[in-house]
């Protein structure tokens, strides 16, 4: 048959084919096209890529011999390790992936031809599939989620996972694509790869998980968050085995969460939130792991047998006084603390009497006193810019004149005053700066004459380098913690000379001289060489003990980290035992020995007549030994006015007559010849035993030597 045409001439039908395949063929080619552009995936990352971006969310502390003490959590978004390498992994936990998830992954070249055909029949005719998605497809889709966004699982983003999987496939090895899978799975919770999961789910090392391990972690990917029994469903198919007891019972295990974080020995946790700042991070310190945890032991005993009732926190730092090198850092131990996030090592606390060692070494160190020097304990009231400082002993009695040495061994607070007022405020807050408290920012004149007694705040750290400082003979250098610093190569400072230093350690290391505030047999005496001083603040909030042997220096705190007082607790009681636990344990078959006198030191048998100190042998800065030392006599002192009291507010009685009110004046020290004045007015001889009459208003009265020189004046008010 033929067509004619418009002109009468007949077209072949036959000629309309080319141009119906060559439309088809164009239509092909377009819709190929259309489906190619539609289904490209992003371009795949290479193996040393993705290996070299890899982040831990956790960065690790170790000990000076490598081992773990902790680690620190940086990244919060997911929880990762270290990349885990494929010979790290339990060949179990290998082999149940790849049979649960392609069990021809290591013959296919990303697609798994064969079971995508299997998937398609099985679509087709209504039957149950197990998933055409390889292992390749899963790794493309977690190297870029637009891959496998929720809830989106149609035939183009299936294709565009299948040419990924190809692409990977054509660029890396088998092994690099298992590994990697490994690394970047997603799994329960916020663990992602299987060295975060191993910890967290298994409590094991990925070399380290079993069979049954296996089989659960194979159960869990492809539903992380699946309950006990679905999990162990799909656990015991992956194991193949008709008993899944102790499967099911595993996978309960596994969903309950006990098994957390058990590789972690959490050793130093304060020192980890301090020396960790980036994920990956891994320091190397200067931490003994065997002294770490005798000064955790330590600590955790003596808090649990105080009672949290009585106090509930403390810290712990040991240091090697030759290299500077921070042996033990505990910040705290938790028990039933309030603030366990605090680190108790580095807060600034009050010093209480833990300076005293410090002004004492100034005061021999510049020769106005010697270790025998006799100072007066008896009530003393200072006039200072913020009124009347009145300081009391810690018992609240008074001694009488006792020799320094007694004064700094059982820590008397009055001669500590009296030390400071022959020293200087800030000459000695000057020396407590040198001494690396750099906590003391203010002046001398802020923190006044109770900075003798500890007034200022200070840490534990900063305390335990002071006291190495006598420990190397008044030598300073800054402590480390990082063990790659070297900073022990930087040269000491000459802080305290070495005389000085030598007299203050042996003093702190006397037992006999604190027998009357410690008694003969207390926390601070050792069965070898050491010195030890405690100290508590005011209002008993803090508690130290801080010492140092021929080897090691150990500063211990304890009190509560919010700032509440402890109920009876001393130095002896709180913090000084854990001293003692810690010294012993790190001297145990090598007793300390005692320092050798350096240079500049003389010893002399010395008398002591008018205290209640026994002759003994005492240590000098040569040029000031003596072999009697007695105190001034009263008439010796210089003249002062001893009542009134400065600053002394006196109230007038409206029911006594004026005239049976007068107050009377004493004066201390040779006064003949001398006069008092009130209020610019001549009173009379300071010697006759004046009076005065009161009346209301602010006085002052001042004593005026023969020639007219004020000596001394107090202020006080009359209402």
């Amino acid at each position: 048959m033929t067509k004619i045409g418009g002109d009468g001439a007949s077209v072949p039908r036959k000629r309309r084919w080319p141009h119906i395949l060559a439309w088809l063929a164009l239509s092909a080619l377009i819709l190929s096209t259309a489906v190619h552009l539609a289904t490209k995936p992003p371009p795949m990352p290479a193996y040393a890529a993705v290996r070299g971006d890899w982040q831990p969310s956790e960065a690790w502390l170790y000990d000076r011999d490598g081992q773990l003490l902790d680690s620190e959590r940086i990244n919060f978004e997911r929880r990762r390790l270290a990349w885990v390498p494929l010979n790290a992994i339990s060949p179990a936990v290998r082999t149940a992936v790849v049979q649960s998830e392609d069990r021809r992954f290591w013959s296919h070249g990303g697609v798994d031809w064969l079971a995508t055909a299997s998937a398609i029949r099985a679509r087709w005719t209504g039957d149950r599939s197990r998933g055409a998605s390889t292992l390749a497809m899963q790794l493309a889709a977690f190297l870029d989620p637009s891959l496998a966004q929720p809830g989106r699982r149609d035939w183009r983003t299936k294709l565009r996972q299948m040419r990924a999987a190809q692409a990977l496939a054509a660029r890396w090895s088998h092994p690099q694509m298992l590994e990697a899978y490994f690394n970047l799975v997603p799994l329960r919770g916020e663990a992602q790869g299987i060295g975060a999961g191993a910890r967290a789910l298994f409590g094991k090392r990925p070399a380290d998980m079993t069979r049954t391990d296996a089989a659960l972690f194979a159960g869990l990917l492809p539903n992380p968050t699946a309950g006990a029994e679905a999990l162990g469903r799909r656990a015991c198919r992956v194991a193949q085995t008709r008993d899944c007891t102790a499967i099911r019972a595993a996978a309960a295990t596994l969903v309950s969460g006990e098994r957390a974080a058990q590789l972690d020995p959490a050793l130093a946790p304060h020192l980890a939130v301090r020396l960790l700042d980036k994920p990956g991070k891994r320091v190397t310190t200067t931490i003994d792991r065997r002294i770490q945890t005798a000064a955790i032991v330590a600590l955790r005993r003596q808090l649990a047998g105080l009672g949290s009732d009585r106090v509930r926190d403390g810290a712990v730092v040991v240091l090697d006084n030759a290299s500077g090198e921070v042996l033990a850092y505990v910040g705290g131990v938790g028990l039933k603390s309030t603030a366990a996030s605090v680190d108790g090592a580095n807060a600034r606390r009050q010093a209480g009497s833990t300076l005293k060692p410090h002004l004492y070494a100034q005061v021999i160190e510049h020769g106005w006193l010697t270790a025998a020097s006799i100072l007066d304990d008896s009530p003393v009231q200072l006039d200072t810019a913020s009124g009347l400082y009145v300081p009391k002993n810690y018992d609240h009695s008074f001694k009488g004149p006792v020799s320094v040495r007694h004064a700094l061994a059982s820590s008397l607070n009055v001669p500590a005053v009296r030390a400071l007022v022959i020293d200087d405020v800030q000459q000695f807050r000057d020396r407590l700066w040198a001494l690396g408290y750099h906590g003391l920012v203010e002046d001398g004149e802020y923190y006044g004459f109770s900075l003798a007694l500890g007034s200022a705040e200070v840490s534990l750290v900063e305390q335990a380098n002071a006291f190495r400082t006598f420990a190397n003979m008044g030598k300073w250098s800054p402590v480390t913690f990082d063990a790659a610093l070297h900073l022990r190569e930087l040269p000491p400072r000459q802080i305290v000379g070495p005389a000085a230093a030598f007299i203050v350690g042996d003093i702190l290391a006397d037992a006999s001289a604190r027998t009357d505030a410690f008694g003969a047999d207390s926390a601070l005496r050792l069965p070898f060489w050491a010195a030890a001083k405690t100290g508590t603040s005011k209002g008993m909030r803090d508690n130290w003990c801080i010492g140092w042997s021929d080897r090691f220096t150990v500063a211990v705190w304890v009190g509560n980290l919010e700032g509440d007082s402890m109920r009876a607790v001393s130095g002896t009681s709180g913090a000084a035992p854990i001293w003692r636990d810690v010294m012993l344990a790190l001297h145990a078959g090598s007793p300390g020995k005692s320092p050798k006198m350096p240079g500049g030191v003389e010893a002399r048998q010395i008398a002591l007549p008018g205290t209640r100190e026994p002759p003994r042998r005492e240590y000098f800065l040569r040029g000031t030994a003596q072999t009697e030392m007695a105190a001034a006599p009263q008439a010796a002192r210089r003249p002062r006015i001893t009542s009134p009291v400065s600053g002394s507010v006196y109230a007038l009685d409206p029911d006594i007559p004026i005239d049976r009110q007068r107050l009377a004046v004493t004066v201390s020290g040779s006064v003949a010849g001398y006069r008092l004045l009130l209020d610019k007015k001549p009173l009379g001889d300071a010697d006759a035993g004046q009076q005065i009459l009161p009346r209301p208003g602010g006085h002052m009265l001042a004593l005026v030597d023969p020639g007219g020189r004020m000596i001394d004046r107090v202020r006080f008010t009359v209402r």
